[in-house]
């Protein structure tokens, strides 16, 4: 390939690579999911043995074998797609790769058992687009991750790929370019949901030169990785997106600020600015129009306050990544002290679909203050976990039940955390509130990054606080006192209150200390660190006070505050729960009578609990 200087070039290429294609359209197609979900799955060795198969059937002429990005139902894979037929098969082992090249490949029929089973109705599902999980989405961002190999610049471009870069270079001017971004309503996926193109003109109007643009890949929250599995798995997206945004704002160098624990997205990412750099899309006279424009891939130093912009710049500029006031924006005085202009990788991947398909479509999606989707994290307690894109405005009832199939094991629905460990606890009774940046806030969480942890009957909310808490505490810089000493002094009264030591007014003690830190803290981790602790007061205070007043715990979680016993009719003496004791604190007393728990003796463990089958362990 060689490189594109112009329109026409880009459109030339584009008809070279479909005509090629079209001589083996129609040909068997095996994609492979290959995000990192699907590696811990073992996607590499299946997408081997599927290589080795198709050599050793001397079908290597007959037969193409893609490697993509993420899929999105991560607890399914490896998962494999085959065309044609659209046959989605899941939880595919090495074992499996003779039978699926004989049998679907070659012979086009079905292997029932790595067909999806929908949990709720038992039915069987064929093709992606009606499994549940799938159907309720609506993926304009995500979805091409399916599509594309990562690795294969080709695959984005046919795609119309890179001519949202074309359009905006060649035919909008950088002031058109923002105008478009501000009225496509889209706000920023990472945080606070801050308009984009707002951002962006104050970014282009700031006195200084040079300007500075940069992706944040940097997701710290527990459960949370849409930011990551689109940068491994559509790295141009994020990269088109990045330079655009360069175009319109003044920038000639930008940055990936890459999380340092995402080894497979700085591969595809350097990878991808290699291929874009060799096109003509990065470098110097992009397309032909004179704009120039760098990219460099800088790894985080694995903090979760190198989240937040100032503390961000701070470490791509090598030093501590702790934040500073925020009485002058970095849009102003960011990297550097220069005009800097940071978006999450969620967002820029949103911009070329704007540039692409115009202001109007974007903003038929969403609500009115949030417009077009928003990618989750649904994770914990739910039957389909895993990556979902979602229309701002639909309920969380639609998501945890609809697309997530509902609670595990027949439990009841007790809770969701939104937005992470900044992010608040939201009840069964707000399930039919819509998810959007200005109800969730109104709720007492937030956005966030997009994480949704679902929690079930068997979870303590006080202990869920002191988790996030605990979290906290050990990632705030410790820069100024009320997040450094006032996160610490919380976790120290909920340990109290879950170890059976809390005492009248700590509920209110807390709920100073957390207006304290909304007041005077110096970034958003400690203005945010109180939300889990004040939603879960709200919304389960009763559970409070059953700890402080009662000494026990309602979900049967805090160890100081629970007791095992045997309930003597149920008890049928097998002795299982005898024999998994770790500490020989269960006796049994003869056939005909139950075994005994000597209180004395047990350590709390729950192992007793876990290997009955009758229910004959009981929990006071």
């Amino acid at each position: 390939m060689h490189r594109i200087g112009s329109l026409q070039d880009l459109e030339n290429l584009k008809r070279e690579i479909l005509a090629k294609r079209e001589q083996g359209r129609g040909k068997p197609l095996i994609t492979v999911c290959n995000g990192t979900g699907c590696h811990a799955g073992g996607c590499v060795e299946v997408t081997e043995a599927f290589r080795q198969e198709i050599i050793a059937q001397k079908l290597t002429d007959e037969v193409d074998i893609k490697t993509t990005g993420c899929h999105g139902f991560c607890e399914r894979g490896p998962i494999v797609v085959i065309q044609p037929g659209d046959v989605f098969y899941q939880k595919v082992e090495v074992k499996d790769i003779p039978q699926i090249v004989k049998e679907t490949v070659i012979g086009g029929t079905l292997i029932e058992k790595l067909l999806y089973i929908d949990p709720a109705s038992g039915r069987r599902y064929i093709h992606p687009a009606e499994v549940p999980f799938y159907k309720g989405q609506k993926r304009i961002v995500f979805g091409r991750n399916g599509e594309i190999d990562p690795n294969n610049i080709e695959d984005y471009i046919v795609l119309d790929g890179y001519s949202a870069l074309a359009k905006a270079l060649l035919e909008l001017a950088p002031e058109e370019t923002i105008e478009e971004i501000k009225r496509s309503g889209l706000r920023g996926c990472g945080g606070g949901g801050f308009p984009t193109g707002r951002k962006w003109q104050s970014c282009r109007n700031a006195p200084g030169e040079p300007k500075y643009v940069i992706a944040n890949c940097d997701e710290g929250d527990p459960g949370v990785y849409s930011d990551r599995s689109l940068l491994e798995g559509n790295p141009h997206g994020v990269l088109e997106g990045l330079i655009i945004c360069a175009y319109a704002i003044g920038s000639h160098e930008g940055y990936i600020y890459v999380r340092n624990e995402y080894p497979l997205a700085v591969e595809n990412a350097t990878i991808a600015i290699e291929q874009a750099e060799q096109l003509g899309f990065l470098g110097e006279n992009i397309l032909g129009s004179g704009f120039n424009f760098t990219v460099h891939i800088n790894r985080g130093g694995g903090a979760f306050v190198c989240g937040e912009s100032t503390a961000l710049m701070a470490s791509l500029e090598g030093k501590v990544g702790e934040p500073r006031a925020k009485y002058i924006h970095t849009v102003e005085k960011g990297l550097w002290d220069k005009p800097s202009n940071l978006n999450n990788v969620e967002t820029l991947a949103n911009v070329p679909l704007i540039i692409n398909k115009g202001a109007d479509w974007f903003r038929s999606v969403g609500t009115e203050g949030s417009k077009g989707t928003k990618i989750f994290s649904l994770v914990g307690k739910v039957n389909n976990s895993g990556l979902v894109e979602v229309p701002m405005g639909m309920t969380l009832r639609e998501v945890i039940y609809d697309i997530g199939g509902g609670i595990k094991d027949g439990k009841k629905f007790k809770g969701v955390q939104t937005g992470g460990p900044s992010g608040g606890l939201i009840p069964e009774s707000m399930l039919d509130m819509p998810v959007d940046f200005d109800e969730l806030t109104k709720a007492g969480s937030m956005m966030g990054s997009g994480g949704m942890i679902v929690m079930d009957e068997d979870t303590c909310m006080v202990d869920t606080a002191k988790y996030f808490l605990t979290f906290l505490e050990e990632e705030s810089c410790g820069k100024c006192v009320p997040c450094r000493e006032g996160i610490k002094r919380m976790r120290q009264i909920l340990n109290d209150i879950t170890e059976g030591k809390g005492k009248q007014g700590d509920i209110e003690l807390l709920q100073r200390l957390s207006a304290t830190l909304q007041d005077s803290s110096l970034c958003a981790l400690g203005m945010t660190a109180a939300n889990p602790v004040l939603s879960t007061i709200r919304h389960f205070r009763d559970e409070y006070e059953a700890h402080l007043e009662e000494k026990r715990c309602p979900a049967g979680v805090c160890k100081a505050l629970i007791q095992y016993y045997i309930k003597e009719d149920k008890c049928p003496g097998c002795r299982l729960c005898e024999k998994a004791c770790p500490v020989e604190a269960i006796t049994f007393r003869g056939k005909k009578k139950p075994v005994v728990l000597d209180q004395s003796k047990c350590i709390k463990c729950g192992i007793c609990k876990d290997v009955c089958k009758l229910g004959a362990v009981g929990i006071r």
